[in-house]
């Protein structure tokens, strides 16, 4: 595995210098309050033929830590709806169903909701293409809500082309102390991020868009989405921003689907990987980290996962996370990256 030293780092992420230089009191992307993650976190790894089954198994060696972390809080389980009608970009309903089944397990499945702002169309169409409906039947307590019809608070992005803050509108739910945020991601390679895990879910899905928006010939006068903004028009901006937002909009529980993943393409034209596999942790850097390696895709590439790690938010050298279940070793695949990866790692140079 490649490494960045500190000089490299520092000589890289002008970009963040430069930012910085703008913000003035935009304090998301200045300074974030940051705050150093276990030294030794915990990542469970499961394999089989059965997406729930999977799911339940990954998140059973945190069954007490998780009851705890929730106490009174609302649960939130956020899907990754890129696109509303592509099915292997999204999560997948079973994916779903093992995690409220662990819920039920738990005993805390009384405040769940299952919440998302789609990329490129009304939510509630992801949530009827892919059967996500089909779940009331057996959690009639469970709620479907759509991000975009529940309030925002106004953040701000950085863009690579004007390096100044733009503002964006982000999920009051996602962002509530309130709420307990379970990531339900799928392993999938990523246009500009390289790869697209727990915490892109997130940061990508928090932000909002108008009611009616379509991303298409037939979208509405006067509608708008944030989503396109805080891409920060390239791989510099996209890496950056993840990084910045990480410290407020980080989920607090990673499930990350590889039951088939996506290569190629991604995160919507990829091509399938029957990987059949599941993480998970309450730790997101460390889920996202394990499931790196498992894609065999090389960590230096990451941007926003290195910037995260050289700041402390999380611990990227593998002998000091704890792997529960299966070993990685056993079940590495590689992943094919995006025909484009070159152009992405353009922030690895210098800016000139």
């Amino acid at each position: 595995m490649r490494t960045i030293d500190r000089r490299s780092f520092l000589r890289t992420s002008v970009i963040a210098g430069a930012a910085s230089s703008f913000i003035g009191p935009f304090d998301i992307i200045s300074s974030p309050s940051y705050q150093v993650m276990p030294t030794s976190p915990k990542v469970a790894i499961s394999t089989g033929d059965s997406r729930a089954d999977l799911a339940f198994r990954a998140l059973e060696p945190f069954s007490k830590e998780i009851k705890e972390a929730i106490g009174r809080k609302r649960v939130v389980l956020k899907p990754n709806n890129v696109s509303t009608e592509v099915p292997l970009c999204a999560t997948h309903t079973e994916t779903m169903e093992g995690i409220l089944e662990f819920l039920k397990s738990i005993k805390k499945l009384d405040n769940v909701i299952i919440a998302e702002s789609a990329a490129n169309a009304p939510t509630f169409e992801g949530f009827s293409n892919y059967g996500y409906f089909s779940l009331e039947k057996k959690y009639p307590s469970v709620k479907f809500v759509d991000l975009d019809s529940e309030g925002s608070e106004v953040l701000y992005v950085f863009d690579e082309k004007d390096f100044r803050p733009h503002p964006v509108r982000f999920s009051k739910i996602i962002l509530s102390p309130d709420s307990y945020v379970i990531s339900c991601a799928r392993m999938k390679t990523h246009n500009l991020a390289v790869a697209t895990l727990s915490l892109k879910n997130i940061v990508f899905g928090a932000p909002v868009k108008d009611l009616g928006f379509r991303l298409d010939k037939n979208t509405k006068a006067g509608t708008r989405s944030d989503k396109s903004t805080i891409h920060g028009s390239g791989a510099r901006g996209i890496n950056f921003n993840l990084y910045s937002l990480a410290s407020q909009l980080h989920p607090h529980l990673a499930v990350i689907d590889g039951f088939q993943g996506m290569e190629g393409n991604g995160p919507r034209l990829g091509t399938p990987v029957d990987h059949r596999i599941c993480v998970a942790s309450t730790d997101w850097f460390a889920a996202d980290r394990v499931a790196v390696e498992l894609m065999g895709i090389d960590f230096s590439l990451v941007g926003y996962l290195n910037y995260c790690a050289q700041t402390g938010l999380g611990e990227a050298d593998l002998n000091k996370i704890e792997i529960v279940g299966e070993r990685i070793a056993d079940h590495k695949r590689k992943y094919k990256l995006h025909e484009n990866i070159e152009q992405q790692l353009v922030w690895m140079k210098p800016v000139v």
